[in-house]
């Protein structure tokens, strides 16, 4: 027999909640769902009347229910927000440019301009090529890095307040348990922030409205709402180390739904000091600078895109990742410097001697 809906208590029941277990009606669930992502957003102050806002679209459940659901709420309480897609092509076959089709339909269906940057025009590099010189080892390393740095630079382009992810409550529990099992106290203190910019590292505020949002409940949003999204993941992400987090969590939400949200509360009240880190720790408060190279926001001289695009470029891409721990300091130090000397001298001969030179489209792609 159904059951009535928990909220309403006048229709009958469609579903579950994951996030509490309730069993409400499909009208209850769209307005609870959507009225506390509004909530999120005006609770923390996420925008002002009059931003220009880019919404990073990939095609998949997660950025089509966010892109659906700033428009609504946008014209529903009058946020004033002149919103934009911006989606990054990492040139992956058979799985990017299939997802790109999703993009550009919601373009259509939501009536938002859309910015499309790829790997290629902007390093040189598509992620199917730099996979073939390093393996399916790590390669989740160097798209992270380069993806976060082509998101900031059609952010630059598209000349927006600020970017919307959709990063969720799972998302977020996931990345606190990896940075504590990697021991990674910069990270850590940064990662449950709903808003992060200069100071974590980003030129371009970002938000994420979906941060106390269930992923399940995404994904029964869009599936009732009946929202166009690419479902196939990406046929690099089961190497993962991401992947070991979420099976982990999943496993603690079968036996505890609470405990996704009860992570992200728990990390919202760390609290990090000097003496938080021994003084023979290795792990430093970053002190952010531009790259000499490109100019883009890094803790380092070099950052970190540069540093592994001249291993690409050197054909030592699997020595740069390697080292980018242990010895990241002094290489990308060492590396800076020799493009300072570059740069500051007028001799035509040693300019053609260096790597760069072999490949000027890669350089060129890193000016601003």
């Amino acid at each position: 027999m159904p059951k009535p809906c928990a909220n309403c208590n006048s229709r009958n029941a469609a579903l579950k909640r994951p996030k509490n277990g309730a069993l409400i009606c499909r009208e209850c669930f769209f307005d609870l769902f959507e009225t506390e992502i509004h909530e999120t957003i005006i609770n923390n102050n996420l925008f002002k009347p009059g931003d220009k806002v880019a919404i990073a679209a990939s095609g998949g459940k997660d950025s089509t229910a966010l892109a659906h659901i700033m428009k609504v709420l946008n014209e529903r309480y009058n946020y004033g927000l002149d919103l934009y897609l911006l989606s990054i092509d990492e040139g992956i076959k058979g799985y990017r440019d299939d997802s790109l089709e999703t993009v550009k339909r919601n373009r259509e269906q939501y009536q938002v301009p859309l910015k499309i940057l790829s790997y290629k025009e902007l390093y040189g590099w598509s992620m199917d090529e730099i996979v073939q010189q390093i393996g399916l080892k790590n390669n989740c390393t160097f798209c992270g890095v380069f993806r976060r740095q082509a998101l900031d630079r059609g952010c630059e382009q598209l000349k927006v307040d600020k970017m919307v992810t959709g990063h969720n409550a799972d998302d977020i529990a996931e990345t606190v348990l990896m940075n504590i099992l990697r021991g990674d106290i910069g990270r850590l203190e940064r990662c449950v922030d709903i808003i992060t910019h200069d100071e974590g590292g980003f030129s371009i505020p970002r938000a994420k409205p979906f941060k106390y949002t269930y992923q399940k409940e995404i994904v029964l949003y869009a599936y009732f709402k009946k929202l166009d999204y690419f479902s196939t993941e990406c046929s690099y992400s089961p190497n993962a180390y991401r992947g070991h987090a979420r099976e982990l969590i999943k496993d603690l939400e079968q036996l505890r739904p609470q405990t996704i949200i009860d992570i992200v509360k728990s990390a919202e009240q760390f609290e990090f000091t000097n003496e938080t880190i021994s003084e023979d720790s290795t792990v430093k408060k970053r002190t952010l600078m531009n790259c000499v190279k490109c100019g883009y926001i890094s803790s380092q001289e070099l950052c970190r895109a540069c540093v592994f695009l001249e291993g690409l470029n050197k054909g030592t891409a699997r020595i740069t990742l390697y080292s980018s721990h242990g010895q990241a300091r002094a290489g990308r130090e060492a590396m800076a410097k020799e493009i300072e000397q570059q740069s500051s001298s007028s001799s035509q001969t040693d300019a053609a001697s260096t790597p760069q030179d072999k490949k000027p489209s890669q350089d060129k792609s890193l000016e601003w």
